[in-house]
């Protein structure tokens, strides 16, 4: 997968760490567990063709998560791509 640029992104976080720069929109959501108003922050992935070829044939998205304890998560399909634009726009846009 192959980091995309978020709409609405606040920031872009890892770039000091030597990760490429993940943009990230944070939001505040309604969690039926932790409550009202709780902090969320969501991303984009998009699929390379050889990718998009296997999630068509049936494919799993599988999520690695460094470390030993995974925090609570969600995976969604985001808007169709030609409304957003390359993480490379993004970046150039500060």
């Amino acid at each position: 997968m192959e980091i995309g640029a978020i709409d609405g992104a606040t920031r872009v976080v890892g770039k000091g760490q030597g990760y490429c720069g993940l943009p990230l929109r944070d939001e505040v959501v309604n969690c039926t567990v932790n409550g009202p108003n709780t902090p969320a922050m969501v991303t984009a992935w998009k699929p390379s063709a050889d990718e998009l070829a296997a999630l068509n044939a049936g494919a799993a998205v599988h999520v690695r998560i460094l470390g030993c304890v995974p925090p609570p998560m969600m995976v969604l399909v985001g808007p169709a791509p030609e409304a957003l634009p390359s993480l490379e726009e993004f970046l150039e846009r500060g």
